[in-house]
């Protein structure tokens, strides 16, 4: 099951924020992030805080329904806006994810949208994402979601090849991604993620080489590719204690990694994050470069994490819970934390480095303008970065950017 949440302080009930977190707000951008916990099974790699029909029978009742969900989110959302009181932002991004979102009907998510837009307005160029599986959309849907003000979707393809899949316990069928992504065309959607995992046991690097050729050939302006983590508690990190499957190590993760690089930088894409390339830069992720770039983000539904103004908390994980609290029009937080200065700094380090910009030189204490620079001597940094006053990774510096980032905070 997912990990627990942190305790943090308690979060009042009417889920007011203090004065700090909304000074200076009009300043930054301004997102939602919609979370859909529900799955039709369960992937084995999968420590997400998501819930099958058969976990979530007998432990929440009518509440913890996907029938009745959109409206039960829609009502954090009227929370949310009491608690962010005059606060004149209309929303720049919304992202819908999961859990399968697409599990509920098109129309569902439209509704979740449409609180957002009656409660906040949207920007006139906001981006409104939904992740979806391959297999829980046709065009009718997708069709449904363009007209109800959707402009962008991501689908889950992982890999190309059938023993890849299963090893992940994904169950759509190889070339359904490829499929949906000339469906999202004709809807009219300007931009479509393909992600894709790298690193599943008993992946080969043609097994690898095969799905980036199927990815990049569907013509997607989005690629995002992430090594596999297997997370303790889930079904594949049992598998591989008990010796089913052989564990994919770290030199073939870098392997992976460069494979990656050269035939999407071929393909046309480049990277802008770690993890993400993209054909150009209306392509980029907004949504993700609010996290990125420490912006003001309210996360809605169990488990949600939420940031505005250096003030961050969570949801209850539990369905049933979560729609509880708000039926009873409480705050579904289950517990908040004020960052300190050093916090923020510390976090900004953290994920401004995984950008293609990198991270400024002045944020750095002594010691890590030491580490910076020895980064840059051993081909880690990009020297005219560098000399404009950021630290900003090589490729080489990627694959090693957790090492690069822990003598950078230092």
């Amino acid at each position: 099951m997912p990990s627990a949440l942190p305790d943090g302080e308690p979060v009042p009930a009417d889920g007011a924020l203090p004065a700090s977190a909304l000074a200076g707000a009009a300043d930054r951008p301004l997102g939602f992030y919609l979370h859909v916990p529900y799955c039709a099974t369960r992937c084995g790699y999968c420590d997400f805080n998501t819930y099958t029909a058969t976990e979530l029978r007998g432990t929440g009742g009518v509440l913890a329904s996907r029938d009745n969900y959109a409206e039960t989110l829609a009502d954090e959302i009227r929370l949310a806006r009491k608690a962010l009181g005059d606060d004149p932002r209309p929303v720049r991004t919304v992202f819908v994810g999961g859990g399968t979102p697409t599990l509920l009907a098109a129309g569902d998510l439209v509704r979740m949208l449409g609180a957002i837009r009656e409660e906040f307005g949207l920007a006139p160029d906001a981006e409104v994402t939904t992740e979806a599986n391959p297999e829980s959309v046709d065009p009718a849907y997708l069709a449904e979601l363009r007209a109800g003000g959707f402009n962008r979707i991501s689908f889950g393809m992982q890999s190309a090849r059938q023993h890849v899949l299963k090893v992940l316990d994904r169950t759509h069928t190889p070339g359904r991604p490829e499929a949906c992504v000339a469906e999202a065309r004709a809807a009219g959607f300007d931009h479509v993620n393909l992600d894709l995992i790298y690193g599943t046991p008993g992946e080969s690097d043609d097994d690898w080489r095969a799905s980036l050729d199927a990815a990049t050939g569907a013509n997607p302006d989005h690629v995002s590719a992430y090594a596999l983590i297997v997370e303790e508690g889930t079904q594949l990190a049992r598998r591989i204690r008990r010796g089913e499957v052989p564990m994919t190590d770290d030199d073939v993760h870098a392997d992976r990694y460069l494979i990656a690089e050269e035939m999407l930088s071929r393909a046309g894409f480049s990277w802008y994050e770690v993890s993400n390339w993209a054909t150009s830069e209306a392509g980029r992720c907004l949504h993700n470069e609010l996290y990125w770039r420490g912006a003001d983000w309210w996360g809605a539904g169990p488990g949600a994490h939420s940031h505005v103004g250096g003030v961050r908390w969570w949801n209850v994980k539990h369905p049933g819970a979560y729609a509880s609290a708000l039926a009873e029009g409480r705050s579904p937080g289950a517990g908040r934390e004020v960052l300190s200065s050093e916090d923020r700094r510390v976090e900004r380090i953290l994920l401004e480095l995984r950008l293609r910009d990198g991270v400024p030189l002045d944020l750095l204490r002594a010691e890590g303008r030491a580490a910076a620079d020895r980064a840059l001597s051993d081909g880690l940094l990009r020297p005219e970065p560098f000399a404009e006053g950021r630290a900003a990774l090589t490729l080489r510096g990627r694959l090693l950017a957790d090492a690069v980032v822990r003598d950078l905070v230092d």
